[in-house]
């Protein structure tokens, strides 16, 4: 719960090249999600310059930032989950005897991957329709609708990628189910 004192770390990664791998991916993730995020707020801010003050119109901004913002969405999902701030409730793990505890991470967690395989398939298969069919937004701009459709494996892979590398850290002990100490 937000104001539980509880202090919660990041994914710990131990001495383990594939969890260090997945931490460094993700975290690239994480800065990718952020520079698309600026990317979109300087799109927006030039939008606003050209419609406003050259009273002039805009072919691509719109579309352009729509696309960004969603595309760091995806993106940065496994830079969040990697930090664990995605929302949750822990009030049932902390109150949880640590092999109970344990059992709920389980459980949750393949589920979660589980989840997230299935979107990471349905995004492919998607994506792969756009590239293979050559969609083209129905706009001005004409955006081959495969480019920003990337995010969807993408990011979804990457967020597979660091759940699993969450399960298998806390399988071999080099971190906590939830992040959540013992006591």
């Amino acid at each position: 719960m937000a104001g539980h004192s509880t202090p919660v770390r990041v994914a710990q990664t131990g001495d383990n090249k594939f969890l260090r791998a997945v931490a460094a991916l993700s975290t690239l993730a994480g800065w990718t999600s952020a520079a698309m995020i600026v990317a979109a707020v300087g799109i927006t801010c030039q939008m606003i310059f050209i419609r406003f003050v050259l009273n002039g119109s805009t072919v691509w901004q719109t579309e352009a930032v729509i696309y960004l913002v969603i595309a760091a969405t995806l993106i940065g999902l496994p830079y969040v989950q990697r930090l664990r701030g995605h929302v949750n409730v822990d009030l049932i793990p902390i109150s949880l005897a640590p092999k109970a505890r344990f059992g709920m991470f389980l459980c949750t967690s393949i589920l979660s991957i589980v989840i997230v395989a299935i979107m990471l398939w349905y995004g492919f298969e998607y994506w792969h329709f756009a590239w293979d069919r050559g969609w083209r937004s129905d706009t001005v701009w004409g955006v081959r609708l495969w480019i920003p459709y990337l995010a969807l494996p993408v990011g979804f892979g990457l967020y597979l990628l660091q759940l699993i590398a969450d399960l298998i850290a806390v399988l071999i002990g080099a971190d906590k189910p939830f992040g959540l100490e013992a006591d």
